[in-house]
């Protein structure tokens, strides 16, 4: 039997204890690992699929790979959160990679603002979706950077960590994407 996990609310385990105990077969431990990192999975996988019951499929999948090798897990400098994504980015990977599948980005979904009447929401969804179009013409490394940093609100070391590179790449890969985007967008939102 293991020991409470929670036995103090503001004394919450850190990553570093979940981790030891989910290795030892502590199933609280991983639950409290999936609790802490699932939303930012979620909403990576779905930024990258674009539908929502899909980007739940991939991200239980995640966590089912992670808990099969948790084992393997070595911190080496680098966040429990940043192997997760690597795991959901394989995954996506290999899904368009099946060949069933085509990179599509959802409109059904866009962040939620306060609306002034229905005029503001059709250019609104509009915007979001030249925007998104334009993200999606971007390379795959580019894309990914993209995702990482604003749709994620990854540090540049955790998109780093994720995409296996360093931080200068990734500061360049990001300027570059953000400079095409200028390039290929109008200047006015409400021309889009």
């Amino acid at each position: 039997m293991h020991a409470p996990l929670l036995p103090d609310r503001a004394q919450a385990p850190s990553p570093e204890v979940l981790v030891e105990r989910a290795r030892k077969g502590c199933r609280e431990a991983f639950g409290a690992l999936y609790a802490q990192y699932a939303d930012l999975i979620y909403r990576y996988v779905h930024a990258r699929v674009g539908t929502h019951p899909l980007a739940e499929d991939l991200t239980s999948e995640t966590f089912l790979r992670a808990l099969r090798r948790i084992g393997d897990f070595t911190w080496q400098g680098r966040d429990f959160g940043a192997w997760l994504v690597t795991i959901a980015r394989n995954l996506v990977a290999d899904h368009y990679k099946s060949g069933r599948y085509r990179w599509e980005l959802s409109t059904d979904d866009p962040p939620e603002t306060p609306l002034d009447g229905p005029e503001s929401a059709v250019l609104d969804s509009l915007a979001y979706q030249t925007l998104f179009q334009a993200v999606g013409r971007l390379g795959a490394d580019q894309r990914l950077c993209v995702a990482l940093r604003f749709l994620q609100g990854m540090s540049v070391a955790e998109t780093a960590a994720v995409m296996g590179k360093n931080t200068g790449a990734v500061k360049a890969l990001q300027h570059r994407a953000v400079r095409t985007l200028a390039r290929t967008l109008p200047h006015d939102p409400r021309s889009w």
